[in-house]
């Protein structure tokens, strides 16, 4: 496919998908779309070591990053894990440790605290840059806030575009004031952090807010599963769609047996926006977890990033209850997911996902074509 962004990134197919997971990345890639590694799973010891495993099984392939440099963090900067920890109150320590051992459980109070600091602290978000840089990566993306002037600058330097998530049209229009290349417009229906503005309204919108500013291309993301979705949104003038969720029901994702399992089972009302994971509106899985922390009876979210240093320890250790058999652990089990769950029938391999968005995108371009030929 040729167009903007296909050339900005050599895309062959502007599929691209946002992962944790370093196979899916890969395996992505491989198949002719665009594998994005999110960087916020992984500290600066590790990202050399993922980044290193991509670049070598990506047979020259592209593939980019996605790095959190969230505004509200720059007072963080010099912060260490002890002052992260000390932030948390006892309270919401007490609180995962209850709910865990209702739900069958344990965890020790010790051990609710993760242990590392946070990628999304300032001066951690720049170390992961820095290593990122090292690689040749064709993308760039920060998804809370304005992209840093650091990240513009290092990004024009190294000639890797820079890609920024907005769920608003005063968002894009900062966004590319800022200087950013490429612009993704997430709906609500998307996994994780995400506005209250539908993708197929939000898309439209920003692509006529930025179109004064120059011609920058814009990709859609939120809810998006098929090739017909993509087809759609390509339709409304996207060059390209961000992807998320579908890649989390594939064999080589990171996640849990029994998220693979509850995504199966989800239909698109089985997901909810809530700050039970990291302290912004974050849609996720519904569960047992976001029921608790959203009830009157909770202590109430803690800020991001400080909710996730409390929620990543005991969902893990839910994982592994649940995989060993425990139902009342998996009502607990949650993880970020979009509405797009409600399409998902099978766990698959990352290849054949691509394989079946680019027949879905054919088949929908072809059935859209003749419609217009026979008028």
């Amino acid at each position: 496919m040729d167009n903007a962004l296909c050339r900005m990134t050599g895309a062959e197919f502007p599929l691209f998908a946002f992962s944790h997971c370093r196979d899916v990345v890969a395996a992505v890639s491989r198949a002719g779309g665009f594998g994005v590694l999110g960087c916020s799973s992984y500290g600066s010891h590790q990202l050399e070591e993922e980044l290193a495993w991509i670049d070598a099984h990506v047979h020259g392939k592209p593939y980019g990053v996605d790095i959190l440099f969230p505004q509200v963090q720059q007072a963080s900067a010099g912060m260490t894990m002890d002052d992260f920890a000390a932030a948390i109150p006892a309270e919401h320590i007490d609180f995962v440790v209850r709910l865990c051992a209702e739900h069958g459980v344990t965890i020790a109070r010790d051990e609710v605290v993760r242990d590392r600091l946070p990628p999304t602290a300032p001066d951690e978000a720049e170390r992961l840059l820095e290593i990122a840089l090292r690689y040749p990566i064709k993308l760039i993306a920060n998804a809370l806030g304005v992209a840093p002037r650091l990240m513009i600058e290092r990004g024009k330097a190294a000639g890797v575009p820079v890609a920024a998530l907005v769920g608003t049209r005063e968002h894009a229009i900062k966004q590319v004031k800022a200087g950013v290349d490429i612009i993704v417009a997430q709906g609500t229906e998307a996994a994780g952090h995400c506005g209250e503005i539908s993708t197929l309204v939000l898309v439209p919108e920003v692509i006529r807010a930025i179109r004064p500013y120059g011609d920058i291309p814009v990709m859609a993301a939120g809810g998006i599963v098929t090739g017909e979705q993509m087809a759609g949104s390509m339709a409304m003038g996207a060059q390209g769609v961000w992807t998320g969720t579908v890649w989390l029901a594939t064999t080589e994702a990171e996640t849990s047996p029994i998220i693979r399992e509850k995504m199966i089972e989800a239909r698109s009302s089985d997901t909810v926006r809530s700050k039970a994971r990291s302290g912004k509106p974050c849609r996720q899985l519904k569960s047992d977890w976001n029921k608790a922390w959203d009830s009157p009876d909770s202590p109430g979210a803690l800020p991001f990033p400080l909710m996730p240093l409390i929620c990543v320890p005991a969902l893990n250790k839910t994982f592994r209850a649940a995989e060993a058999g425990s139902q009342s652990a998996k009502d607990l089990a949650t993880y970020e997911s979009g509405q797009g769950v409600g399409l998902i029938e099978a766990v698959r391999s990352a290849n054949a996902v691509v394989q079946d968005f680019k027949q879905e995108f054919a088949d929908a371009f072809e059935q859209f074509t003749g419609m217009v030929m026979a008028e």
